[in-house]
């Protein structure tokens, strides 16, 4: 009870303190708090190309583009990781997903104590919620299903969502003690309300989140993690309709789920506008992966554009890391803005805990691998952010890439692929593998990778099916031990 109301009492103070600090640093005479509000809205196996911001698309997206239009255009914007999981295990804290072990997908499973992002890293949410912001997080979690895994026990105040790593979108399809794609929605800790179409209630509900904290005094952090437009593909018939003239019906269907999170997002922006917090609050926009790729074990996933790049979701190549990425800002950010040099997902961290105060200079745990972007995304610094960005993936040995402005060193088992080196300058589409071409620069590319991979861990968990598995042979010896052990007891007498 005492750590409570020690907790209770030392927010508002952390909050005056802050605020009076940047009150004495511009001499204001109102003590009132102007830290932007940040929103992070991350769509889930979006093509690179199924918005309109990117290039030519049949899907309409119109609140997306205008969010695009009134702020910067990342073009060159990646993710830590081609496929879900840990993708957002590095947006989340700021550091590569190396740094801590967790490169494959966590299986939803709320009874062990090890599978999620591991205790040692704090959440960018956790580091806002202790300077006085007010966190939240809507929609997929993936990052563990036990409950000291669970977004409350991670940095956020509030969660409305579920845990597993998708879910399926209409409510008649929900049951209890079933997959998790099919458990009943989360608010918190408890089983919630879920009436409408998925993706319309998760942005109904964080919309009715703005209303409410407008109202208060502190800053408010919203995690939009939309599992839009993951598989299943399902979405309501009216929007489903709107795109007849497409001939692949799972495209319809998907092109469908595209619009319908573009229609969520007008709800979080117009919540913004009635509660005049839209010019304070930064936005970001991006997808965790590329859009998924017809490979040999997916033949008929062919629903995502990812084009004019290769490849897509589970590859390093562009396809699947080089995603969709803005940010709005419309107090500090200049409209129609592009930015060409390298920002990375890890950026978002790095950048909202600059705006929110905090010095983790002197934390020992923080180490984050981003950049602050404040300074890129008003024109006050130029050039690129980050010199490379790395990746590393450990379904086998082998698999790695390092980029830079100019080049990519890779390492992956694609068609065309293998190990190559591409001249990004000239290809910057991935289409002619140089390897051995240009040896001083590969060399310089693998030093830089080697650098940056002294800081790492080899990855800790299993992969999903694996895990299932494993899970599987554990109850059946449990069973068995179990069953031999009854046998071997003699039969009860009693007289």
């Amino acid at each position: 009870m005492f750590v409570k109301n020690a907790r209770l009492l030392y927010l508002p103070l952390l909050k005056i303190a802050v605020v009076a600090s940047v009150c004495l640093a511009s001499l204001c005479v109102q003590a009132e708090d102007k830290r932007p509000n940040i929103v992070v809205i991350l769509a889930d196996d979006l093509g690179y190309n199924d918005v309109g911001f990117t290039g030519e698309t049949e899907i309409q997206t119109p609140s997306l583009d205008q969010l695009a239009e009134e702020g910067v255009v990342f073009e060159n914007g990646f993710v830590t990781h081609p496929y879900c999981g840990p993708s957002r295990a590095g947006l989340l804290t700021g550091r590569y997903q190396q740094r801590f072990g967790m490169e494959n997908n966590i299986s939803y499973t709320p009874y062990d104590p090890h599978m999620g992002l591991p205790l040692t890293e704090k959440t960018f949410a956790r580091r806002l919620q202790e300077l006085g912001y007010h966190t939240s997080v809507f929609g997929k979690w993936h990052l563990g299903g036990a409950p000291h895994f669970q977004p409350n026990q991670r940095g956020f105040d509030y969660f409305y969502g579920f845990l597993d790593g998708g879910h399926n979108y209409f409510p008649h399809e929900t049951t209890v003690g079933g997959d998790g794609y099919l458990l009943p929605i989360m608010r918190n800790s408890q089983v919630a309300e879920f009436d409408e179409y998925l993706t319309t209630a998760l942005s109904r509900d964080a919309a009715k989140y703005i209303d409410r904290r407008s109202k208060e005094d502190s800053p408010f952090f919203i995690y939009m993690s939309y599992n839009a437009p993951h598989a299943p593909l399902q979405a309501p018939q009216s929007y489903i309709d709107k795109y007849k003239h497409i001939k692949d019906e799972n495209r319809r269907i998907y092109a469908a789920m595209v619009e319908a999170m573009d229609d969520g997002i007008q709800m979080l922006v117009s919540a913004l506008k009635k509660n005049k917090e839209l010019d304070n609050t930064l936005i970001f926009f991006l997808s965790d992966n590329g859009g998924v790729y017809p490979y040999s074990w997916w033949p008929n996933y062919t629903w995502a554009d990812n084009s004019p790049y290769r490849f897509g979701k589970v590859a390093m190549t562009e396809g699947g890391v080089h995603v969709p990425f803005i940010a709005h800002w419309p107090k500090k950010i200049k409209k129609g803005t592009r930015f060409d040099g390298l920002v990375s997902s890890l950026d978002i961290a790095a950048t909202s805990l600059a705006l929110a105060g905090a010095d983790v200079s002197g934390d020992k745990t923080a180490k984050l691998d981003g950049v602050d972007l404040t300074p890129y995304m008003t024109g006050k610094k130029t050039g690129s952010p980050h010199k490379a960005l790395f990746w590393r993936m450990e379904e086998a040995e082998n698999l790695w890439a390092v980029r830079t402005m100019d080049a990519k060193y890779i390492s992956q088992p694609l068609p065309d692929v293998g190990r190559a080196y591409y001249d990004l300058t000239n290809d910057p589409y991935e289409k002619n593998n140089l390897l051995g071409k240009y040896p001083e620069q590969q060399a310089k590319l693998a030093a830089m990778w080697n650098e940056w991979n002294k800081g790492n861990i080899r990855n800790i968990q299993l992969q999903n099916m694996a895990y299932l598995e494993r899970r599987k042979e554990f109850f059946d010896e449990l069973y068995s031990e179990s069953l031999k052990a009854s046998q071997a007891k003699a039969p009860m007498v009693i007289e």
